[in-house]
């Protein structure tokens, strides 16, 4: 018998005492697509990052085709055919999407890169893939979408690459780019390569995988087929008990409005936008990427001024542009990179919490240290963040808690309308059943909710109504009765 392409044997991994891998165990096939599944802080990230060589083991053994490796950097990972698709977005953001996607690989004429043949060269990769992307376009003028694109393209240009590692990049995707990213992935396991893929959209598994192996508390727990495995006995073995409810729905609708969007147009981006908002709803925004549905988000808030239109809280008219006018008249905005737009990764959790009510806090000029601890600690215990204490860096803290952050900030601030864009993107399944709960909860409480996600699922397990839109106009809304999959996507495409 063939020995597998990868063997991976009861790797083991301690940061500080702290046991991060006990038992990293898994195998891949030639031809397979593998799918790693767990929660975050389960594991999974720090086993790829020892299949890449970021990380060195405290034990265990890796096999390539029955030959044991042990990488010491990138370098020699990549050497023997190691690639991966990270989900943190690793862009030089002034470069080309071509100067990214070869970095370090330009092919050279006369001692000087060659940008004709590198453009050609990425033009060329880009179209095999389905990407609609230039490749003279500077990374810094692309959206997330288009970015992950970009870094997918280039885990893929490793011609020699014979294990590649998707670590969710489907993330920041729309139906249509996951689509043809999948299609990409079927025919690179046509041509004998091994994929291990982690994604925390449970139905992506059951879309794309062939074998899975889930991960808990640093170690495995269970593997094989998925063509024997159901949904519900794959999350179970991830949560470590028994399913409940996927989606919490509990508030229910009134009639007085809170939020009102009349005519909204930016140019280039969207036009005519109206929409009301009621206390106690959820509503839903479902849209392809670029159909304008965060940039609704961000012109409500305030990020940017509109050509035309009117946002109206409780029938005040905000002003056009004004992030601050926007607090004042309470909403706040969860965005879609929390990373980049939502935290400030070298600050401790209680500061990273704090932001939005330092005003309130201070006292000639001087933070109320008491009473900004009693804030802090509130928001702890109500979004069940887990963290060692308050004054733990926030880039330490998993995706899942790294977001209930974001969302213990906005409201501190005590808002009415809670602006989220992608909520529950990067987080696995027992936090997104939380994040739904503490929407619901909002909405119940007299607060209102807007939501964009490309989750067809969560947008209708999560929704009381559901706007979409197409290439920057409204195109259909839907009552949560009438929505189904197949209609959202119609409507959509």
């Amino acid at each position: 018998m063939q020995p597998p392409l990868l063997s991976v044997r009861t790797i083991k991994k301690n940061f500080s005492g702290v046991h991060a891998l006990v038992d990293g165990s898994l195998e891949l096939d030639r031809g397979d697509i593998h799918a790693l599944c767990g929660g975050n802080g389960a594991g999974k990230s720090t086993l790829l990052n020892i299949l890449m060589g970021f990380t060195k083991p405290d034990g265990g053994e890796i096999f390539i085709e029955g030959r044991p490796v042990r990488f010491m950097n990138a370098k020699e990972a990549l050497n023997a055919g190691i690639a991966i698709v990270q989900q943190e977005l690793s862009a030089v953001p002034h470069l080309t999407v071509a100067e990214n996607i070869y970095l370090g690989a330009e092919p050279s004429r006369y001692g000087f890169v060659d940008f004709r043949q590198l453009n050609e060269q990425a033009e060329k990769l880009l179209k095999s893939l389905g990407f609609d992307l230039d490749p003279a376009a500077r990374m810094n003028s692309l959206g997330i979408a288009s970015q992950q694109l970009v870094e997918i393209a280039k885990a893929l240009s490793h011609r020699n690459a014979d294990i590649l590692i998707f670590d969710e990049p489907t993330s920041a995707l729309g139906e249509e780019d996951t689509g043809r990213l999948f299609k990409a992935m079927r025919d690179m396991a046509s041509a004998g390569k091994g994929i291990i893929f982690v994604t925390h959209r449970i139905a992506e598994i059951f879309a794309i995988a062939n074998t899975y192996t889930v991960f808990k508390d640093g170690a495995r727990v269970k593997s094989g087929k998925i063509s024997d495995i159901t949904r519900e006995h794959l999350i179970e073995a991830m949560i470590g008990g028994d399913v409940e409810g996927e989606f919490v729905k509990e508030n229910k609708p009134g009639s007085v409005p809170l939020l009102e969007v009349r005519g909204l147009t930016r140019a280039r981006r969207f036009a005519d936008i109206s929409f009301t908002v009621h206390q106690g709803e959820v509503l839903g925004i479902y849209g392809l990427v670029g159909s304008g549905r965060t940039e609704v988000l961000d012109t409500i808030y305030g990020l940017y001024r509109c050509d035309s239109g009117s946002i109206s809280m409780r029938g005040i008219r905000l002003k056009e542009g004004s992030i601050d006018e926007a607090l004042d008249a309470g909403i706040a905005y969860v965005t879609e990179d929390r990373k980049l737009s939502g935290l400030v990764l070298c600050a401790s959790v209680g500061d990273n919490l704090s932001l939005s009510v330092l005003r309130r806090i201070q006292r000639w000029g001087f933070i109320r240290f008491t009473e900004e601890k009693s804030r802090v600690g509130k928001a702890v215990g109500m979004m069940r963040i887990k963290t060692p204490t308050t004054w733990e860096l926030v880039q330490n803290l998993s995706g899942g808690n790294q977001q209930k952050v974001v969302l213990g900030r906005c409201v501190l601030g005590e808002p009415k309308v809670l602006l989220l864009d992608e909520p529950t993107r990067g987080v696995d399944v027992g936090t997104k059943r939380e994040i739904y709960r503490f929407i619901s909860d909002f909405a119940g409480s007299g607060g209102a909710v807007v939501m964009v996600s490309s989750e067809l699922e969560e947008i209708i397990g999560v929704s009381d109504r559901i706007l979409v839109l197409r290439k920057g106009h409204l195109a259909s809304e839907l009552s949560r009765e009438e929505a189904t999959q197949k209609r959202l996507m119609m409507a959509a495409v």
